[in-house]
């Protein structure tokens, strides 16, 4: 069977993080940074390149699936983006989202999740108090860092905000009373900001395994562990290993989750 071109969606992008603490959302520091203006969150993007998984295999992707995502360029905030997707022979899907500038989010999707890398348990640690985080460096993210644990309730009563906010218009998540993956995805970066003192940082790349849906009232728990701390054309960049569990009991998405948490014109005192 040759490869089969599915439905494209199209929908305006919205910068979720203008007004956070991570300045790369502010259109004066992305400027000074070479970007037109501030930067949709990447994790906003996968939002919006998992509605093509979900159309085509539905609960079931949420359930046991898998999507590994690279955000090459960026989406600013009111840019038309298309999501197109193309299902190989083999049964994968290469998932796409585009602006009129070219692809920007450029994934690879399974309907059945690959063996995971080697993880083990991640143990409880505190999450330090906010003013007493440590600024994020390579002694502080060094390999093997525990990061404080984070605690979510149920997603119910803001979730309905968020379907907005990432423009999705599928009805599998009302119906069914299911968290949307690109909210479960959000927490990695989260939990990384509430452990360290970061300044301007982008997230660049994920693997999402999905081991369970989670519902809308059930509370949950992001752990994370770090992996990698490297540098790559002067920026340096950090690893988790992220896994999400309802009621601190049952994985419901384990995550690499790679951000650059130091970029060079910080570095290098460009800026």
């Amino acid at each position: 069977m040759p490869a089969i071109d599915l439905t494209e969606y199209t929908l305006i992008a919205y910068n979720t993080g203008h007004g956070s603490d991570n300045k790369i959302h502010d259109d004066g520091i992305a400027q000074k940074f070479g970007f037109s203006g501030a930067l949709v969150p990447g994790v906003d993007i996968y939002a919006y390149m998992t509605h093509a998984p979900v159309l085509h295999w539905g609960r079931d992707w949420l359930e046991h699936g898998y999507m590994h995502v690279q955000l090459a360029k960026p989406i600013y905030d009111g840019d038309k983006t298309v999501v197109a997707a193309v299902l190989e022979e083999n049964g994968k899907m290469l998932v796409t989202a585009s602006t009129g500038r070219g692809s920007c989010g450029e994934g690879e999707a399974m309907p059945d999740a690959p063996r995971m890398p080697s993880h083990t348990k991640i143990k409880e640690t505190r999450m330090p108090d906010a003013e007493r985080r440590p600024q994020a460096d390579e002694a502080t993210l060094a390999v093997n860092t525990v990061l404080g644990g984070r605690e979510d309730g149920p997603a119910v009563g803001e979730h309905a905000e968020y379907l907005v906010s990432v423009r999705e218009n599928l009805t599998i998540y009302d119906d069914e009373r299911l968290v949307h993956p690109g909210y479960i995805l959000r927490r990695a970066n989260m939990v990384l900001r509430e452990n360290v003192l970061l300044g301007p940082w982008i997230h660049v790349e994920s693997w999402i395994w999905n081991l369970r849906v989670l519902g809308v009232e059930e509370p949950f728990t992001t752990r994370a562990v770090v992996t990698d701390n490297f540098e790559r054309k002067g920026h340096l960049f950090v690893d988790l290993d992220v896994l999400i569990a309802a009621r601190d009991q049952e994985p419901v998405t384990r995550i690499t989750h790679r951000s650059i948490y130091l970029p060079r014109q910080i570095r290098e005192n460009i800026l």
